[in-house]
């Protein structure tokens, strides 16, 4: 009974709050409709099962942006279209192999190339391992310890961060540049550990870019149970060496395209307000979290908004850009395009962190007192649904490029709870299964409610 008597009066008081402010309403309004009639789960199933992986320049990214283009229209948006632009195409091949070797031991061990990658030669190449923690660590032992041998990077995930993309950001550097710069020492491969802080078998890959005349040598990420293996033998053993073997190639650009569409403002149709995340995916699995759930939860967003007739005073777009992973391609084109149509931004927000439970927004070169006038304004607003946290930080890959051309924009990061993000992250585990459908679902409805206020009020406090 007491339980009861809390609930009504808890129930009571909300209901007293909404009628006294219509941004509580319609909020309301907003989770209301995304709760019982939501769609991005389904629209995501589809693109998972039905599609499934989508690397840049594959046939399944074209099969995507048929796909959404389409999803779009059906939804009735004022306007829907394609954007070109031209993005690598880069194939990994036959599945990779490799082994430790020590002695007469060969131990079988889980590899994925990095993407970019050169392949081995046909046979493979097998070497001298010598371990690093870091690409400074290579200028220490010169060029005399690594000419000729595979470099091994084993920086861990610094597990003191309380959000893992810190993490991810501390460590990401010897995957990303590592190869480039162990090629400078002679070294004729690199191992990384995988950019993750769960120990299992499941390997990680991800981008790698050489240097413009450059020598570039094979590199491929090794699961995180591996890499501690290896570290392992080369602590207890001289010697060890290490076979790759891996059959990539980086093909001609291929024509593709960012998928947009748009609500017209009313009041000042020239000015946008964007959401995105990128359409493309790695090729080991179906990118369900990354970004499937971000491309979903913005065409959910425009349906919300078209479902309670909701008319925005600036123009809104849900925008699905192409090439985030391995070339940034997407974000450049919108932002030249952007430029070149001389449209106004006032906010863009990137979703490209899964779709786990909202926790709420960052906001990229903001002005304190604008930061702090949201803060005061929105967080009560935003409280009763769990997705309060309002701060400053970064926002998107795809979104940064518009910061270029307008200066004024405000570029924000939707935060979701970032625990669970990188065990799956690039990996064979990024499948519609490890999705849940409520938490998809309320990031939609907070980012629609986040939007919502940006059109009613602005940005100047």
């Amino acid at each position: 009974m007491k339980f009861k008597f809390l609930l009504s009066i808890f129930i009571g008081s909300s209901l007293v709050a909404s009628a006294q402010n219509p941004d509580s309403v319609y909020l309301r309004k907003i989770f209301d409709e995304e709760l019982v009639n939501g769609q991005p789960y389904q629209n995501l199933h589809y693109l998972c099962k039905q599609i499934g992986p989508r690397l840049s320049g594959s046939a399944n990214a074209q099969k995507a942006v048929d796909w959404t283009k389409k999803l779009m229209q059906q939804y009735g948006f004022d306007r829907v279209f394609l954007q070109e632009v031209m993005v690598p195409h880069w194939v990994r091949g036959e599945k990779e192999q490799a082994k430790i070797v020590s002695g007469n031991q060969q131990i079988s061990v889980p590899v994925v190339a990095l993407g970019g990658s050169v392949a081995t030669a046909k046979n493979g190449l097998k070497a001298e391992v010598v371990e690093v923690q870091g690409i400074q660590e290579l200028k220490t032992l010169g060029e005399k310890a690594i000419k000729g041998k595979i470099v091994f990077y084993n920086r861990p995930f610094d597990p003191r961060f309380i959000e893992t993309g810190a993490a991810y950001g501390a460590a990401s550097d010897q995957r990303f540049r590592g190869p480039a710069e162990a090629a400078k020492y002679g070294a004729v491969g690199v191992i990384v550990r995988s950019m993750t802080e769960i120990i299992d078998d499941y390997p990680h890959t991800g981008a790698t870019a050489y240097e413009e005349g450059g020598n570039k040598i094979p590199a491929a990420a090794i699961s995180t149970k591996s890499a501690n293996l290896l570290s392992s033998i080369l602590k207890q053993q001289k010697g060890v060496q290490f076979y790759l073997k891996q059959n990539c190639q980086t093909l001609p650009d291929v024509l593709s395209y960012n998928v947009v569409g748009e609500i017209k403002g009313t009041e000042n149709p020239n000015e946008f307000i964007t959401v995105g995340g990128h359409l493309d995916s790695w090729d080991l699995a179906e990118g369900a979290h990354d970004d499937g759930t971000g491309v979903m939860q913005s065409v959910e967003v425009l349906r919300i908004f078209k479902a309670l007739g909701y008319r925005p005073k600036h123009s809104i777009r849900a925008v699905l850009f192409m090439n985030e992973e391995n070339g940034h391609k997407g974000g450049l084109k919108y932002a030249e395009l952007a430029q070149k149509n001389n449209e106004k931004h006032l906010a863009a927000i990137e979703t490209d962190e899964g779709g786990f439970t909202p926790r709420g927004f960052s906001f990229s070169d903001v002005q304190p007192a604008v930061l702090q006038g949201m803060i005061k304004n929105w967080k009560p607003l935003l409280e009763p649904y769990e997705v309060e946290r309002l701060t400053k930080g970064g926002a998107g890959t795809d979104i940064e490029p518009l910061k270029e051309t307008m200066p004024n924009v405000i570029l924000i990061g939707f935060r979701p709870d970032s625990q669970r993000y990188f065990d799956i992250h690039h990996t064979a585990k990024d499948v519609f299964e490890n999705v849940n459908k409520r938490e998809l679902e309320l990031g939609a409805a907070s980012i629609a409610a986040l939007i919502y206020l940006i059109d009613q009020h602005g940005l100047t406090f």
